[in-house]
């Protein structure tokens, strides 16, 4: 019989290109929603939240792999801490695969201007922790920022007369990239942190901004701004970037060209 995967998160920009590769490796999905709807395509959907923890004992029900996705700014730890409880809970032992950032180790989040910069990197320590700590068999990896991402940054920060950017670089990658490494991961066996992933170069914001700004005949003036706090000090240093794992194939500029030829399609 096929393992059954339990996907949270997988509604979102990285979980709906995980899902059909998870089907397409013969494994059976459940997928974890707010709300309930109808099977598609042989992927299951169980009504669930991490936050208040109704439904969750459900969506664990049975399953062989648990593969975590699910993530916002604030409180990941804590809804880790519900997804592992549940996990307990039901007397299952199945293989926890995580998908964390780059840096989060190394970020430092101390302060109350550290937290209003950086509170995803602490959130995303925070629930590592949890995973680490859990008692069951896990794996985590790590990667640098999602093309996607930094597409809605650049994007909205263009509708503005005057363009701000941090001092701070980015290596982005390809979601598709990091769904197909997950995917393995999933398959294989419980490898604990795992070597972290990037995309093939590093950009400044600036150079983001520009590139966004000159690909669709914008004309706006780009400044750099300093973020305040130790974290950002860090970040702006490098504690985000992987410059020696940078295995993603696809860059910013074929990513952007792409983007902007399907909107205009």
């Amino acid at each position: 019989m096929a393992k059954t995967v339990l996907v949270t998160g997988g509604t979102g920009t990285l979980g709906t290109l995980v899902t059909p590769l998870l089907r397409q490796a013969g494994l059976r999905v459940r997928v974890l929603s707010r709300a309930a709807r109808e099977a598609t395509d042989g992927i299951e959907f169980v009504a669930g939240d991490l936050q208040t923890g109704a439904g969750i004992a459900e969506a664990v029900r049975g399953v062989d792999t648990v593969l975590h996705l699910a993530g916002t700014n604030k409180g990941d730890g804590e809804k880790a801490r519900v997804l592992v409880d549940a996990i307990n809970a039901a007397g299952l032992f199945p293989h926890l695969v995580y998908i964390s950032v780059v840096g989060a180790e190394r970020v430092p989040v101390e302060s109350a201007i550290d937290r209003q910069v950086m509170a995803y990197m602490a959130s995303k320590r925070d629930a590592e922790l949890v995973v680490e700590n859990s008692g069951l068999p896990w794996t985590t990896l790590r990667a640098t920022q999602f093309h996607d991402l930094l597409f809605t940054m650049v994007s909205a920060l263009a509708k503005m007369p005057v363009v701000p950017a941090f001092d701070f670089r980015f290596q982005p990658i390809e979601t598709a990239e990091v769904a197909a490494r997950l995917v393995e991961l999933v398959q294989g066996e419980p490898a604990g942190l795992v070597e972290e992933i990037g995309g093939p170069r590093i950009y400044t914001m600036k150079e983001l901004e520009r590139s966004y700004l000159e690909a669709t005949g914008r004309r706006r003036p780009v400044f750099t701004l300093k973020a305040p706090g130790k974290a950002a000090r860090v970040y702006a240093a490098g504690g985000n970037l992987t410059p020696d794992h940078a295995v993603g194939e696809r860059t910013w500029e074929d990513f952007l060209a792409a983007k902007l030829a399907a909107a205009a399609a």
